[in-house]
């Protein structure tokens, strides 16, 4: 059915079925922190992350994890976590953590920097741009998955990023990876929601 073919002159795409087992998901990278029972710290990438509206101005953190990792495990028994957004310069970082497992080995045979937030106390990366820190109110399990939602009690900023509202980042200047079953980066930005509606 065509509808509304007036309105904009945009490109048709001739479009195929493929099935439901490709999970393409456009997803920003974050690497999790926790405390362990030890009082070490985990580390952890974790593509699985949005936000949702509370009231107001107020967002909750949403958290996806599947499977018994620690970190997981970790967020379950703290209920506190950092989530530090991974930028290209941290991407090899990520993939270390990504690659080395906590049952495996300590994960310490990368150097990074590691301090404690500034509200909670959390292991966060001094490396990262963006981080929340976070507590869990909610969780859900959904099959081997667990859905945290996540109360953002502060967020660190790299005092070079400007802000002018809480819906004004320019994602060119946090520079994040971004996750579909590979690793990508963020060309340029493109406009402000209106600009392309005249």
């Amino acid at each position: 059915m065509l509808i509304n073919s007036n309105k904009a002159n945009v490109k048709n795409i001739k479009r195929k079925s493929i099935g439901t087992h490709f999970s393409m998901c456009v997803q920003p990278a974050f690497i999790i922190g926790t405390n362990n029972e030890d009082g070490t710290y985990n580390f952890a990438p974790i593509t699985w992350v949005s936000v949702t509206n509370e009231k107001d101005n107020d967002y909750l953190l949403v958290v996806s994890m599947f499977g018994t990792k620690r970190t997981k495990q970790n967020v379950i028994r703290t209920g506190k976590l950092s989530v530090n957004l991974v930028s290209k310069d941290m991407l090899e970082l990520m993939d270390y953590f990504g690659t080395h497992h906590a049952k495996d080995d300590s994960k310490d045979k990368f150097s990074y920097n590691v301090c404690r937030g500034e509200v909670l106390d959390v292991p966060i990366l001094d490396a990262s741009r963006w981080i929340y820190e976070c507590e869990v109110i909610k969780s859900v399990d959904t099959g081997e998955s667990t859905t945290f939602f996540c109360k953002i009690m502060n967020i660190q900023v790299d005092e070079n990023i400007m802000l002018r509202d809480i819906f004004d980042v320019d994602l060119t200047k946090l520079d994040p990876v971004i996750y579909s079953g590979m690793y990508h980066s963020i060309g340029k930005l493109l406009g402000e929601i209106g600009d392309f509606s005249r």
